[in-house]
């Protein structure tokens, strides 16, 4: 261990406020990977416990006993087992569900009985009380052996004593836990004296895991088979050791909370989380306010970034007016002007949207009910392939496929977690909700449906329902070419209602918002610049002849657009228009088609860059839904007609425009089959239904 410098493992049940513990301590200094050789997501952060002393935190996978199934448990148990070549922890943080004491004592004193130096940190005793149990704080430290702090980490309270006392503990990593929680070497005691003399640093309870999961860690073969050999001499079963174990580690709790807890009568009380549940997921009621639920967001999403983006756009119009003043006539105020800033103005004008949708969904996370809507769908996704456990990536999927696609790792079964990941990408991404924005502000009346419903929104919805729907039929048909004969349960621990964390809401809304700014940017600033350059120039002779035909200065507009149309841009994109024709696009569309397949917000930017240098240098200045709101096709008829503006959003909705998608899914299922086959049925299926609606609509 480094002087100053420790590392702590964070640890603990399900639901226990794991999470919120490690938020509190680390901050904004957090950063998210993989644990070495498995996709499984990896929490790092780093923490200030006193001047002079900071800690190096990893927050382990959930789990409820020592005894791994999954393969997030796994990694939980190396790392605790001291089998983890690639992490080291010092010491652990237990955190305790005090309302929950004696499943969460099972764990804890499991983790207790391998010796690990322990400090636990005792949450939800607000819940607790509410359900009328009392703790004594001193007598259940007494009786584990270990310290316990109690924390509120959503109110920060009790994190100063928390450092105070790991701080503490870090100076005495070399002091074990002081008793056995139960004799654990009477359990298989010959197999443990034996073992121990083959690791005498290990105490009894690690070697009786060393006896059971030898198999699934890092030993050499000769050890292996010195193992075994000590498991045949003594007859060691592990069904029966594991069961004995586990009798007597729920006896020992049982005398631990008679002398530290105090508990009510189970009837006495009924929980207002109780309550509320069986409103919100009673079998017709809880359906019923989902949707209700559902359409609010969507509601809210347009109705509150109308202002903030109108704004945005008018400021964005307003600065290219006067950077236009500014720089000298030439090729770099172009540049600038129809290219990096055109790009980006169209993308980040969308910014208030996009904070507000997160912004909702942590709040809905938060609040305990988005647990309630996977609760809620599972009948209905198993009858489509998926389990309730899928309802969480695919509504991820909302804000952005890539980490909800990560987040399918926690699907045990194999076939349920490769049709999750397939039909994830369906679900309408933020990356799309500047492409449905721009398109519904086109097309769509701005209209009251019942004196009450904005128009626009309720086409937002319906779009986002489309996705929804779509994914549900495609898992439908591909599980009958899936084949798998792992069963599938769907356990889920219901976390209480709590008020929403504000502060957490608000973290979350700017640090996605600056996420995708980043991300989105590097993409548009790059696409956008290559593009002016395709936009603005192209073969010689079809310049010159351009150049000739239109010199006089009252023909400046149409020389502009026959320069676009001549430019190397405007080549491919004639070069498509056959093949996009049927759906209603034009060359300009099918130029931003191409450039979109980079990420799909790449559409606006690109619009933006093309009617930007088909303005040219003398144009007034628009914002980008007045250009594309006059545009015209060759036989002057509107572009961006209802059934145009129809059948591109549902292009956008269904097809595959993502690479960094395709990346993390290849990652995902280790191949490029998958992906392959994702991009052929999601740009396959959005053709046909683009093609579809517009020859119904046109």
């Amino acid at each position: 261990m480094n002087k100053g410098k420790i590392h702590i493992g964070l640890v603990g049940n399900p639901n226990s406020g794991k999470s919120s513990l490690f938020n509190a301590l680390t901050g904004l200094n957090q950063k998210v990977g993989n644990f070495p050789g498995v996709t499984i997501d990896k929490k790092t952060g780093s923490s200030v416990l006193s001047p002079g002393n900071s800690a190096s935190i990893v927050d382990l996978p959930g789990t409820y006993s020592l005894y791994p199934k999954r393969s997030d448990e796994w990694v939980t148990y190396k790392v605790l087992l001291n089998q983890d070549n690639d992490l080291k922890v010092d010491m652990v943080v237990l955190l305790v569900d005090a309302s929950n004491l004696k499943r969460n004592l099972l764990f804890s004193s499991q983790i207790i009985d391998l010796k690990i130096p322990v400090v636990i940190a005792l949450t939800m005793m607000d819940l607790a009380a509410k359900k009328g149990i009392e703790i004594d704080v001193p007598g259940l430290e007494r009786e584990l052996g270990v310290p316990v702090v109690p924390v509120n980490p959503r109110k920060n309270k009790g994190i100063l004593q928390l450092k105070k006392v790991i701080t503490q503990r870090a100076l005495q990593l070399t002091q074990a836990p002081i008793r056995d929680f139960i004799s654990n070497r009477a359990l298989a005691n010959g197999a443990v004296s034996q073992l121990k003399q083959v690791f005498p640093d290990i105490s009894d309870y690690t070697a009786l895991h060393y006896l059971i999961n030898h198999e699934g860690l890092h030993f050499d073969s000769h050890t292996h088979n010195r193992i075994e050999g000590i498991e045949e001499v003594n007859q060691f079963n592990h069904t029966r050791v594991q069961a004995d174990e586990i009798m007597q580690r729920y006896a020992r709790i049982k005398q631990v909370m008679q002398l530290t807890t105090s508990e009510p009568d189970p009837l006495q009380k009924t929980l207002f989380t109780e309550r509320l549940d069986n409103i919100l997921m009673h079998r017709v009621w809880g359906y019923l306010i989902l949707l209700a639920v559902l359409f609010l967001l969507f509601q809210s999403v347009f109705w509150l970034a109308k202002f903030p983006m109108d704004g945005l756009d008018w400021s964005f119009t307003k600065l290219s007016t006067w950077i236009s003043a500014q720089l000298p006539d030439g090729w770099f105020r172009d540049l600038m002007v129809n290219g990096m800033l055109a790009g980006l103005s169209g993308i980040l004008v969308f910014i208030p949207q996009i904070m507000i949708l997160f912004g909702l969904i942590t709040v809905l996370e938060d609040s305990g009910y988005m647990a309630r809507i996977s609760f809620l769908t599972d009948k209905l996704m198993r009858k489509v392939g998926l389990n309730g456990k899928s309802v969480m990536p695919m509504i991820s999927g909302y804000a952005c496929a890539v980490p909800a696609i990560m987040s399918a790792r926690g699907i045990e079964n194999r076939k349920e977690r490769l049709l999750t990941i397939l039909v994830t990408p369906l679900m309408s991404c933020s990356a799309r909700l500047p492409v449905y924005t721009m398109l519904i502000a086109l097309v769509v009346p701005n209209h009251r449906v019942l004196g009450f419903f904005n128009e626009q929104g309720l086409v937002m919805m319906g779009l986002y329902l489309m996705g929804t729907v779509a994914a549900l039929l495609v898992s439908y048909i591909a599980k009958r070419f899936i084949h798998s004969t792992e069963k599938s349960f769907f356990i889920l621990e219901l976390p209480v209602y709590r008020a929403p964390r504000w502060k957490n809401v608000a973290v979350t809304m700017v640090s996605k918002a600056k996420i995708f700014v980043r991300d989105a940017g590097k993409v548009i600033i790059v696409i956008s610049m290559i593009l002016w350059g395709l936009s603005s120039y192209g073969p010689p002779a079809r310049m010159r002849a351009v150049a000739l035909r239109y010199s006089a200065p009252s023909q400046a507009k149409a020389k502009s657009a026959a320069h676009l149309e001549n430019s190397y841009a405007g080549i491919l994109g004639r070069t498509i228009e056959p093949v996009i024709k049927p759906l209603g696009y034009d060359w300009k569309i099918g130029i931003a088609l191409i450039t979109s397949f980079a990420a799909r917000e790449v559409f606006i930017g690109t619009m933006a860059t093309l009617y930007s240098v088909e303005g040219g240098k003398n144009a007034n200045p628009q914002t980008l839904r007045e250009r594309m709101d006059s545009a015209r096709t060759d036989d002057g008829a509107k572009v961006y007609t209802l059934a145009t503006g129809v059948s591109l959003m549902i292009f956008y909705a269904f097809a595959m425009q993502c690479m960094s998608t395709l990346a993390v899914v290849k990652r995902e299922t280790r191949g490029w089959k998958w992906p392959i086959i994702q991009v052929i049925y999601m740009t396959g299926l959005a053709y046909l239904m683009s093609l579809i609606a517009y020859q119904l609509l046109k």
